[in-house]
Parts: structure tokens; C-alpha cells; sequence
């Protein structure tokens, strides 16, 4: 791929970055006015155990694949069954600053408690189906790593209520995030390293009427790489949800358990310079 293309590409994701980020902060402050009065705002709580199985597996010599393999429960943090979500994609660097990335995601959803009072029937485990693309761009910012991730889905759910027909929206994600290595320079084997990120979430599509603002995810956590192929981290999210009744809205307190496995499937491997977290 030529230089002219790769420029062009950066150059978009930074408009498309900008574009983005003003329309999450008009979403947000329209989220905000309407929180702001109180009879038209329900909020409610709860927390959630997040356990995540990264894995990035490269196949070619800029080709790699990538899987998000998660178990989730809810309710103090582990009172009942959320969700399984399986993630499939494949990975091309166009360079050591830009990946893209395909694939579907297959999740699968357990209708929550308050459905077990109701008469209609539903059905306690729902699936979706997903399309979704992504790109990565990559700073580096002295020894931390700065990282911009646009991320597009396609999906088709439907509700928990027997008979309900799937329906298609489109989500719309911007990621901006940091690993930044506490007792060393580089990342490499025996590094701790402190992670953040923020996660706006926008949503489209004709059902999309009162919350097109879907969600905001603010994470922290604490990271060690145990060797090239493996690492790990563990921290707390705090995700803010519009419901689509535009009034109702979800304050979680995330917990995350995450680990990550790199590997080399190619016939000429050759030791990394540098350590590349899974993203």
C-alpha cells in the first residue's frame, strides 16, 4: 500500500475522529439537559463481573487473528447470568501506527429478573447477530502508547418477548486510551502498566427514536505482562446508559477481569521489539 493511500486513510480517521467526538459531546449534553429534570429522569443501579479471553494470532505476514471470547453476570456483580459475547474478526496493519479490522460477533443475552413477573411469554436466552469493522490508530507519547479506536456495528436483536421480530441498528463507538508502563521503560515481560480509556457509544437506525446516545464507558485498571504471548489486567468501569425510553437510564459499576494471548503462527518468527498490548 502506497504512502499517498496511508496518508489519505490517517487523515480520514482524524476527521472521523473529530466528527465523532462532537457529535458524542452534542449527544451527551442533550442526554445531560434532558437528566436534568427530575420527574422525567429514572435512574437505576446495579454492578456486573466482566471476565474477558483476548486473543490476537498472527496468520500472515500482516495478517492476524482476533477473538474477544466474554462471560458476564450482573446483579451483585454475580447474582445472575448477562450475557456470553463472542467476537470474530480478522486484522491487517497497514503499519506500525494503523490496523483495520472485520468480522461478526455472535452475542448472546439472559433476560433479566424483572421478566419473570410479567405474564407474556419470553425467552430467557436471546441471540444477536453483528457485522463489525474497526480502525486503529497507534501514538506514542515518550513510553506510554495512545490509542484511537473507531469501531462500527451492524446489528440485528430483537426483544425477549416470544415471537419478537430482529431488528436492524447500527452502533457507532470511538475509543481513546492509554497503556503507560509503571516500572520500566518498554513494554516487555515483568512490566506492570497502568490502562485507561473512555468509550462513547452512539446508535442509529429507524427504532432509534429517543436515545441515540447509547453509552459511555470510563475504565482503569492495572496490567502485567507475564511474557510475550500473555498478559493481564484487572480494573473498574464505570458505563452510563441511555435506555430507549430516552428517560430511563442505567448507572453500572463494571469489574473487569481480562487476559490476553499473543501468538506467532507464521513459519519465520522473529522476537518483537516491542510489546503490543491486544486491543
Amino acid at each position: 500500500m502506497n504512502s499517498d493511500l496511508i496518508s489519505a486513510l490517517k487523515t480520514r480517521m482524524k476527521l472521523a475522529v473529530c466528527v465523532l467526538w462532537v457529535m458524542s459531546m452534542s449527544l451527551v449534553a442533550t442526554a445531560q439537559q434532558q437528566a436534568d429534570e427530575p420527574e422525567e429522569r429514572n435512574t437505576t443501579r446495579r454492578s456486573e463481573l466482566w471476565n474477558g479471553f483476548y486473543t490476537k494470532y498472527k496468520i500472515g505476514k500482516k495478517l492476524f487473528y482476533y477473538g474477544e471470547y466474554h462471560v458476564r453476570t450482573r446483579d451483585q456483580l454475580v447474582q445472575n447470568m448477562g450475557q456470553i459475547y463472542l467476537r470474530f474478526g480478522l486484522s491487517y496493519i497497514l503499519n506500525k501506527n494503523l490496523e483495520i479490522t472485520g468480522g461478526i460477533v455472535t452475542p448472546f443475552y439472559w433476560a433479566p429478573p424483572e421478566y419473570a413477573d410479567q405474564e407474556q411469554p419470553y425467552d430467557k436466552v436471546v441471540n444477536q447477530f453483528r457485522f463489525w469493522q474497526q480502525a486503529l490508530f497507534i501514538q506514542s507519547l515518550g513510553k506510554a502508547k495512545l490509542y484511537h479506536q473507531i469501531r462500527t456495528e451492524q446489528r440485528w436483536r430483537r426483544d425477549y418477548y416470544v415471537g419478537s421480530p430482529f431488528e436492524l441498528t447500527y452502533r457507532w463507538r470511538y475509543k481513546i486510551s492509554s497503556y503507560i508502563p509503571l516500572n520500566s521503560y518498554k513494554f516487555q515481560p515483568g512490566t506492570y502498566f497502568l490502562s485507561l480509556y473512555n468509550e462513547v457509544f452512539i446508535q442509529t437506525g429507524k427504532t432509534i427514536i429517543r436515545n441515540p446516545f447509547e453509552d459511555n464507558r470510563a475504565f482503569v485498571g492495572l496490567g502485567y505482562i507475564l511474557n510475550e504471548n500473555i498478559q493481564f489486567q484487572v480494573g473498574y468501569a464505570k458505563s452510563w446508559q441511555q435506555r430507549s425510553s430516552g428517560i430511563d437510564y442505567v448507572n453500572r459499576d463494571l469489574v473487569r477481569l481480562s487476559v490476553y494471548h499473543n501468538l506467532d503462527f507464521t513459519k519465520k518468527k522473529t522476537p518483537p521489539v516491542d510489546f503490543t498490548p491486544v486491543f
